[in-house]
Formats: C-alpha cells, sequence, structure tokens
C-alpha cells in the first residue's frame, strides 16, 4: 500500500505592489439606511447602518446583536428600510452616536454614544405611517422599504456555541412594500428607478460620500428590468 504524494503548495510572485493589510472594519462603501424597528412601547426607533444588500425581493441586513433594533426585531419582524440620499446626511450624521437601548453598553459609553428614545426628534426627521407593518417611515427619504423579517442568524457562531452570544446577526428580510419619491422614477415606466436620478449616501470607512455620474455603459443593463420579475403573493393591505 502506498502512501499519496503530499500536495505541494505552489507559491507565486505577487503581481503589482499590493501589501497585506489587517483593517478593523472591511466598510469600503455600503449604501446608507435608517432602519425603523418597533419599540415595546410602540414607538418606532431608527438605526442607521450600511451593512445591507439586497437579492431579488429579499435583503440582508448585518446588525449588533445586542442593539435595540435586534431587541426589536426577535420580538415583532417587521421593519422599513429608508434609504438615505446625500440630502439627508446632516439628519444621518445626528443619529450616529445614539442608542434606543437605555442600558448604554460599556464600549459605547466610551465611544461616545448616549440613549435618545425618540430618533425622530433627535434627526429632525417626520415619521410617516407604513401601509404593510408597523413602524414608521421617514418622510425626508426618497425611498421606503417595508419588509418583514423571515430569519435572523447569529454571525461568527461556530459550531456547539450559544447562538445568543454572537456579536452580530445576520437578518433577512423579505420586501413587502416599495414607496418612491416621483422624482427618482423612470420616465415612461410605472415601476423603475432613473439611477441617473436616484443618488444614495454611502458610507466607506466611516465617512459620508455621494455617487458620481456613471462611469461606463453596463452590458449587464442590456437586460431587461422585467426579466427579473418573479411571480410573488399579495401581500396584505
Amino acid at each position: 500500500m502506498t502512501s499519496a504524494s503530499p500536495v505541494t503548495e505552489q507559491v507565486t510572485e505577487p503581481v503589482g505592489e499590493h501589501v497585506t493589510v489587517d483593517p478593523a472594519i472591511l466598510y469600503f462603501g455600503t449604501p446608507v439606511v435608517l432602519l425603523s424597528s418597533l419599540n415595546e412601547d410602540g414607538s418606532t426607533n431608527l438605526m442607521p447602518m450600511s451593512s445591507v444588500f439586497w437579492l431579488g425581493r429579499s435583503a440582508v441586513l448585518g446588525i449588533g446583536a445586542r442593539s435595540q433594533t435586534a431587541r426589536n426585531l426577535r420580538r415583532h419582524q417587521e421593519l422599513v428600510m429608508n434609504l438615505a440620499s446625500p440630502a439627508v446626511v446632516h439628519h444621518v450624521d445626528r443619529l450616529a452616536l445614539t442608542t434606543g437601548r437605555a442600558d448604554v453598553s460599556p464600549w459605547k459609553a466610551c465611544a461616545g454614544y448616549v440613549y435618545a428614545p425618540d430618533k425622530f426628534a433627535v434627526a429632525g426627521l417626520t415619521p410617516l405611517g407604513s401601509a404593510t407593518v408597523s413602524p414608521q417611515r421617514v418622510a425626508e427619504c426618497q425611498v421606503h422599504l417595508e419588509a418583514v423579517v423571515r430569519e435572523i442568524h447569529p454571525l461568527g457562531a461556530q459550531p456547539g456555541d450559544d447562538p445568543d452570544a454572537a456579536r452580530q446577526l445576520a437578518v433577512e428580510a423579505e420586501v413587502t412594500r416599495v414607496w418612491v419619491d416621483p422624482a427618482v422614477r423612470l420616465a415612461g415606466h410605472a415601476d423603475r428607478i432613473d439611477p441617473d436620478r436616484w443618488r444614495p449616501l454611502i458610507l466607506s470607512f466611516q465617512r459620508f460620500y455621494g455617487l458620481g455620474p456613471e462611469v461606463h455603459p453596463s452590458r449587464l443593463a442590456t437586460i431587461d428590468e422585467d426579466h427579473y420579475r418573479v411571480p410573488r403573493a399579495p401581500v396584505r393591505a
């Protein structure tokens, strides 16, 4: 019986002048969202966040497991993603060092966070009623995505770990209603967004940026948007 030959790892010379680094955070640039969730007293909490992406009608959001938003979503699984634009950056920034939890954690207290039970008042924003969920929308944002939570996954947990000990959560949510400012609709289409009119606020390594003009035509854009549409069950009014 012969033993298998050991696998020899091939080492290639690095191309270019890249170097290895170990950043504390990996926020290379993602859209800013004001996330609405329902507090125990029926009021709406707002959390500014930027760990979010969409696939079809589903959104995946990354949130701190000990945040007021996490507490709310575990209890009442409805939310609104209010997408921010550069026009509301000053409102967003007022919420940056606030928390909806009265028991401010030592880490947050050391970083300068303070308890703010009324986030709308702190940010100078206007609440709007929602159609399919209980948390309120933010009038000043041009895009509102109402949604319901489908799954909450602990991040970084190993087999056998207590899921309640996770520091971050990945929240899977299904969008139930989309609201947009008519100013960002694509002319001649009832259900499309004009990417030249909609400009999301972007967070890159803790700093705010906006989008510039389109840099290059996209071959992906030759596919008609309706090609992606899939049948879905009606939502409650």
